[in-house]
């Protein structure tokens, strides 16, 4: 096996029972506890990784004007393409474009004075270039969601709760997927592919190609390569999660690195959350485990909200701005 200076965590031990189990309990703690990331391999996934990474990088060769069609901006739900820089992170654009889907909906109409996170719920766009988008990309997002409520359901345990802990919150999850590609920059060039930031979600699952690039943020070592591992996806820990255990678990900063001026790099980034008018339960977690919750992270630029949508809505506002300025009257100044 590859060397990797993270933990690789294999499924099928979780799934095994007993003491197989036991031990990837164990390992996950201390994964979680330590650095917030590690590898997951012993997955069902593979069957269509490489048919969604194929798509990804089909339409990211699509002429503009096909690509623009689906464009975030005509989007209040922040679904379709965004176009390279169109993204902020921390203020500065990231040096990628990408395809944003979520859940296929019908949209929710909205009242003046209730919650405008309620906007986040609709339809998704997709580019007539692709008509096979649509099932393969939905088809990817739901075994992402299985991998992740199997993985939520065993931090539940970890934390030394019922297993079913999360699974009110989570029938059925806010999710969102999206399909990215990083071009080439020149050393002396701007290496922002995205800048250092927390994800607002529970989980996410990032599927590489590859092309290295994804780094974290580790106490001891500064920033850490997480390169691609064959047959395992990237999983790291979302705010919403340092919420729930109070800290006990840690969201933890990452950014991904421009490749080299001669080289792209594709992925597929998957974020799983509770549901937009539920609120992140705050666990009465055993002394043992209690002394070492250090609370939420404290961030006057990125406050977290135990209101879900308020939390998943702050991140889509701040990350495009274009989309708020559009649809979100109010918002685009204040985000």
């Amino acid at each position: 096996m590859q060397q990797t200076a993270l933990p690789v965590l294999d499924l099928r031990d979780l799934h095994a029972g007993g003491e197989q189990k036991q031990a990837f309990l164990s390992e996950l703690a201390e994964a979680a506890r330590t650095v917030g990331f590690f590898y997951v391999k012993g997955h069902q996934l593979c069957c269509l990784q490489d048919e969604v990474m194929s798509l990804g990088k089909q339409f990211f060769a699509l002429p503009d004007a096909e690509k623009l069609s689906v464009e975030m901006k005509n989007s209040a739900h922040f679904r379709g393409y965004t176009r390279l820089q169109g993204e902020l992170t921390q203020g500065k654009p990231d040096l990628r474009e990408q395809f944003d889907i979520m859940g296929e909906d019908q949209a929710v109409k909205v009242a003046d004075n209730e919650p405008q996170w309620w906007k986040l719920i609709g339809p998704n766009q997709w580019p007539q270039a692709l008509p096979e988008m649509k099932q393969t990309l939905l088809g990817y997002q739901q075994a992402l969601s299985d991998v992740s409520t199997a993985l939520l359901r065993a931090f539940a345990e970890v934390l030394e709760q019922p297993a079913t802990t999360f699974d009110e919150g989570i029938t059925p999850p806010y999710t969102h997927m999206k399909l990215i590609r990083y071009p080439g920059s020149a050393a002396t060039g701007e290496r922002q592919g995205v800048g250092a930031h927390k994800d607002p979600g529970y989980l996410t699952i990032v599927t590489q190609d590859q092309q290295s690039g994804l780094e974290v943020l580790k106490d001891d070592e500064g920033w850490v390569s997480v390169p691609p591992l064959e047959g395992a996806v990237v999983i790291n820990i979302g705010e919403l999660l340092e919420l729930a255990s109070d800290g006990y678990l840690r969201a933890t900063y990452h950014r991904v690195q421009s490749p080299a001026a001669d080289q792209v790099r594709y992925s597929c980034a998957f974020f799983m959350a509770a549901k937009l008018d539920s609120e992140v339960p705050l666990l009465n977690l055993p002394e043992h485990l209690k002394k070492d919750a250090l609370g939420p992270s404290a961030d006057p630029q990125n406050p977290l909200f135990y209101q879900v949508g308020d939390n998943v809505l702050k991140g889509r506002l701040r990350s495009h701005p274009d989309v708020a300025q559009a649809h979100y009257h109010g918002f685009d100044r204040a985000c």
